[in-house]
């Protein structure tokens, strides 16, 4: 899982980061996690407040800290991969009986 913090370096930026960090840390999901303080590269993603999160390319968050909540729910998202859902349900179609 990829997550990009945008912003400029501002204190709520820095904070975002590190509870992100934290977060992945202790559900044991691998992020990559990057920071870009570049303005034009924030304004290529349609961000025009800070911080903002990307994951996985797509905005999830922009403007102020966001919640644990929030941020969990981006981690679920890593620990839910269309192979471990295919898994849960039994396999790529039901009984183990593809009909192609």
């Amino acid at each position: 899982m990829q997550i990009k913090v945008l912003g400029t370096g501002c204190a709520n930026c820095k904070t975002t980061l590190k509870l992100i960090e934290e977060a992945a840390a202790a559900k044991g999901v691998a992020v990559e996690l990057e920071k870009v303080e570049d303005l034009p590269s924030i304004m290529g993603y349609g961000v025009m407040s800070t911080p903002g999160v990307v994951v996985d390319g797509k905005v999830v968050h922009a403007g102020g800290i966001p919640s644990k909540a929030a941020i969990d729910g981006w981690l679920a998202g890593a620990m839910t991969t269309p192979a471990a859902a295919a898994a849960s349900a039994g396999g790529c179609c039901s009984g183990g009986k593809c009909g192609g």
